[in-house]
């Protein structure tokens, strides 16, 4: 996979490219990236690429005809032929899982970081396939929430992470949220290991972290488990959960 960004600060990706799995991933050749700064293609010595909105208003926009100059060199410079254009916006869909893995299984990214207000509406209109959110809030500018991206599509690249398992076991991977997860001391704080993990039981762990899994999901984020095609086995353990929780109120 390639993946561009174009942006104003490409410093900035230093901190994806150059630590953790990311960083070991890239040097092992199983990703490559570059940046395109569009002040490469601005039409004054300065180097200005943004401009005053037309109707009036705060802020600044970011000119089209820098960006699209900028978008065109990263399509002369793909992987492969599986290429999307993302625009990082608040106003974009939402960035799940599902998302994630279907940028997963493409040859080549482009990442537009929008900076100031926005950018020209013309280059979302004609020229980005995909706005994409990573929450109800606004930053200063597309950098975080695209290297927030990139984290999220290379775990799922095979060989990037020690264990594929990693990637598959995560919260949202199978629809639920993760279960809890112990590791030494035996012992912390008064709080114990709980002893199934110690069993040795593999049929048991396995109920065990299905029924934390759902019963997170059902506390923290109910509408996951409304999207949900239950099986027999889950719907048994949400009941067995249900149950517990009006013994526990009763």
């Amino acid at each position: 996979m390639k993946i561009q960004a174009i942006t104003l600060f490409p410093e900035m990706f230093e901190s994806i490219t150059q630590y953790g799995v990311t960083s070991r991933a890239l040097k092992q050749g199983l990703w490559q990236f570059d940046s395109i700064n569009p002040r490469r293609f601005a039409d004054n010595k300065l180097g200005y690429i943004d401009d005053r909105p037309f109707g009036g208003g705060p802020g600044m926009i970011m000119m089209a005809p820098p960006l699209q100059a900028a978008i065109d060199a990263a399509k002369e410079n793909l992987a492969g032929n599986q290429t999307v254009v993302i625009y990082l916006s608040p106003q974009g869909m939402p960035l799940t899982h599902q998302k994630v893995a279907e940028f997963a299984q493409m040859s080549d990214l482009i990442l537009l970081c929008g900076r100031y207000e926005g950018v020209d509406e013309r280059i979302l209109s004609t020229s980005v396939d995909q706005e994409i959110s990573i929450g109800d809030f606004v930053v200063s500018g597309g950098e975080l929430p695209a290297m927030m991206l990139m984290d999220a599509v290379l775990r799922l690249i095979p060989g990037v992470l020690g264990d594929s398992q990693s990637a598959e076991q995560d919260s949202f991977a199978d629809g639920l949220l993760d279960c809890p997860h112990y590791t030494r001391p035996l012992e912390f704080r008064g709080m114990a290991i709980p002893e199934v993990l110690r069993s040795g039981n593999h049929g048991l762990i396995a109920k065990w972290r299905l029924k934390q899994s759902l019963q997170r999901t059902l506390l923290r984020r109910p509408d996951l488990l409304e999207k949900r095609n239950l099986i027999p086995e889950e719907i048994r353990l949400l009941q067995e959960i249900e149950e517990e929780q009006r013994t526990i109120q009763s």
